[in-house]
């Protein structure tokens, strides 16, 4: 069985392919620029983007199964989603393994969760078999949360969010990938061993780096306020500041057992996952 892994280039995608390349599977990568793609034993590279359908569908011809990483973030990511989702359906895709977000839902606090759920429902509506991986926020991303002066900053308050690794995302999205049928029609949501406040992850991340890192709970304004120099639209803001008012929210603090019970290992903790990290 052919699978096709989107994203082959990034850091979720490349890790889910080299997963599949070792368990020998027959793979096509779909990049935007093949010059970067990984070198994979049993792995072909096509072109392709998820704004551009015909590319899309030429790429993903006589693949019955497809791991979709979202696309980059902009405004139009849905729409990008959309037209690949159709690309799908017209190649005779049957089965699409989706990245979502935790909590994903029309309401959701934070807003890029909004964008997953629209892409859930078009992904639905196509009539194609699917699996959502509603992750956690990644582990691996919260040492770039922490500025210069080693404060994380954010309005999560004392709220809870049990932040995943991308390895441990990479074998459960690998496992599924390749039993599928076993997977039709589920959510599945995909976190760390435990739900930490942000007090707790500074804690953490200042024993396994030696860098003492402190945690600063702004309120909302102040963090609109502290975010302005960055010079970046308004869109983007709204999604920096509501990944932690989703935390405040209680709407990331779910644990669950999808990566033992799908991977057969533990889900890996936090300090674990800076351990792995290179220094630097």
């Amino acid at each position: 069985m052919r699978i096709a892994v989107t994203g082959a280039t990034g850091r979720l995608g490349s890790r889910v392919a080299q997963r599949l390349a070792t368990a020998g599977v027959d793979l096509r990568l779909l990049v935007r620029d093949p010059a970067r793609a990984p070198r994979l034993p049993g792995a072909a590279v096509a072109r392709a983007s998820y704004a551009d359908g015909a590319a899309a569908r030429a790429a993903l011809a006589g693949t019955p199964v497809v791991f979709m990483v979202s696309a980059a973030e902009t405004p139009d990511r849905v729409d990008q989603h959309r037209t690949f989702v159709d690309a799908a359906v017209a190649a005779g895709v049957e089965h699409v393994v989706y990245v979502s977000f935790l909590g994903a839902g029309p309401d959701a606090t934070f807003t890029l969760a909004r964008d997953h759920w629209a892409t859930e429902a078009h992904i639905r509506a196509s009539g194609l078999a699917f699996t959502f991986l509603r992750d956690s926020l990644y582990a691996d991303f919260l040492p770039q949360m922490v500025g210069p002066d080693g404060v994380l900053r954010g309005p999560a308050g004392q709220g809870r969010v049990a932040v995943v690794a991308q390895d441990d995302i990479a074998d459960l999205a690998a496992a599924v990938l390749r039993d599928p049928a076993r997977h039709a029609g589920a959510t599945h949501d995909v976190t760390g061993p435990e739900a930490l406040t942000l007090d707790e992850v500074a804690d953490v991340m200042s024993r396994a780096t030696g860098r003492p890192v402190s945690y600063h709970a702004e309120t909302v304004d102040e963090a609109y306020r502290s975010r302005a120099a960055y010079g970046a639209p308004a869109w983007q803001v709204d999604a920096w500041v509501s990944t932690y008012t989703a935390i405040a929210a209680g709407e990331l603090a779910a644990v669950s057992d999808a990566v033992p019970r799908i991977t057969g290992h533990p889900a890996t903790p936090l300090a674990e996952v800076l351990a792995r990290a290179p220094a630097g």
